[in-house]
């Protein structure tokens, strides 16, 4: 086999694991723009595992939830599943409820108790940002 073959094979083969990687959109942490206080990563954190109950957690579907429960829990989509399914079974709570985007920030911008997750791109003026991913 020639060089040229073997680097354009090489170069082809490089290109094909590029585009086969996995594609995230940015997501939005959100909440309602009556909400005053700034919260950190790890507070919010402690909202969506049930160990902070001020505030009503929200998660859009797919693939925002997924990126969410991963970079900021710190577990995998299946993990997070199976720490609340042992949650509810002793009583210690409820997951968080999950919906359609629209539907996420709608709960939102009407409840002043309510934080959600949802993809970046959705977010419109009727919620405050507290950080994206």
């Amino acid at each position: 086999m020639s060089l040229f073959k073997k680097t354009m094979k090489q170069s082809l083969m490089a290109l094909a694991c590029l585009c086969a990687a996995p594609v995230y959109a940015d997501i939005a942490v959100v909440v309602n723009n009556a909400n005053p206080a700034p919260l950190s990563q790890d507070e919010v954190s402690k909202v969506f595992l049930g160990k902070d109950k001020s505030l009503t957690p929200v998660l859009a579907e797919g693939a925002p939830a997924d990126e969410f429960v991963e970079k900021v829990l710190a577990r995998s989509p299946s993990q997070y599943k199976a720490y609340w399914a042992k949650l509810a079974f002793t009583g210690g709570g409820r997951p968080p409820k999950t919906d359609d985007a629209a539907s996420v920030l709608s709960e939102v911008a009407s409840n002043p108790k309510a934080i959600g997750v949802v993809d970046a791109a959705a977010v419109n003026a009727d919620v405050k940002v507290l950080f994206t991913l």
